[in-house]
């Protein structure tokens, strides 16, 4: 098989592709043929040596793959070879050749590319566990999306639509009039604007509802003041951090040093909830993320969320990948094609 290797810390230009045998599907497990790896953040955190969770180097990572199923391990009675499938990966998902527990992986959704359900994993399961299962969006409440043009933000911009939410989103002007077609209702350029002061104009002083912050240092502190009450930020990235294509320490402790500190009082006081989320720490709740893609399934298969992929690289591109990523340019999707 092909496996794209992290084999030391730095720029993008040190990935490499290297073979390796296959794989053997265990009891409870299914290998699969891959036909397309997501691309996240968390992927060129670990490469830059700032994400704590990844295997030591050398390594491979990735965390979600599609595909059809080749070789079904003993005690699986819900898939078959030949079916095709998306799951997430502990890792190691930039393979063309993945073995996943059973329990992992899903049925691809009727009509849905391969492509498209790569997209599936981490950015709709994340987006779905802040607004669904955590957020309880509501009709008429008002989301700040931070990196709304990104592969999350692009997620949750659907699920806030199938609720009846407004979304607000933070993204460079270029990507303005594509987001407002899509139905962001006020898009701010973090480039060139503080979101704070916009989102106060905004909402005449009063606040949204729910945030999604995956940026980090100071802007979590500028998104806990942006909270009307009883709203709910989420933190579930730290993108700040590494700004560069290789690591650097000055702005990753000026991301750490920056980073608010939330009193208990003053959550009481405020009537304001700080949440938490790294897909990462949630292995260990197979039957609530199989509940989660149920729910969700049947959407995919009406159309009523569907993956934006931007842009496809083949394996021997992937440094053009995490640098297409990391430049921001992205509009959805980044996905490595073996």
């Amino acid at each position: 098989m092909k496996q794209i290797w992290i084999p030391k810390i730095g720029k993008p230009e040190v990935l490499e592709v290297r073979e390796a045998p296959n794989p053997e599907a265990q009891p409870g497990e299914i290998r699969i043929h891959v036909k397309a790896s997501g691309v996240n953040f968390a992927d060129i955190l670990a490469r830059v040596g700032l994400y704590p969770d990844a295997p030591k180097l050398p390594t491979v990572v990735g965390y979600e793959v599609s595909g059809i199923v080749d070789q079904v391990g003993t005690n699986v009675s819900t898939f078959k070879e030949g079916d095709a499938v998306f799951s997430l990966t502990r890792f190691g998902g930039y393979s063309d050749c993945v073995v996943v527990p059973a329990a992992q992986a899903s049925p691809l959704p009727k009509n849905l590319s391969f492509e498209k359900a790569a997209a599936i994993p981490v950015n709709y399961l994340t987006a779905w566990i802040m607004l669904v299962w955590l957020g309880h969006v509501r009709r008429g409440e008002t989301v700040l999306v931070h990196a709304v043009a990104g592969g999350v933000g692009q997620a949750a911009l659907q699920i806030c639509k199938i609720h009846g939410a407004q979304v607000m989103g933070t993204a460079s002007a270029s990507k303005h009039e594509r987001l407002k077609h899509g139905g962001v209702t006020h898009c701010i350029d973090y480039t060139t604007q503080d979101f704070e002061t916009e989102v106060k104009k905004i909402t005449q002083g009063k606040g949204v509802d729910i945030i999604l912050d995956a940026v980090g240092g100071k802007s979590f502190k500028k998104s806990y003041k942006c909270l009307a009450p009883l709203g709910r930020l989420f933190l579930f990235g730290i993108s700040s951090m590494s700004p560069k294509k290789t690591r650097s320490l000055p702005a990753a402790l000026k991301g750490l040093l920056s980073m608010p500190r939330f009193h208990p009082i003053s959550l009481m006081n405020d009537n304001r909830a700080v949440i938490g989320v790294n897909l990462g720490h949630l292995w260990g709740e197979g039957e609530k993320i199989r509940t989660m893609f149920q729910d969700m399934i049947p959407l995919f298969e009406k159309g009523v969320l569907d993956p934006v992929v931007d842009k496809t690289f083949s394996f021997d591109k992937a440094a053009e990948a995490h640098t297409y990523i990391q430049a921001r340019k992205n509009f959805g999707k980044v996905l490595l094609i073996p």
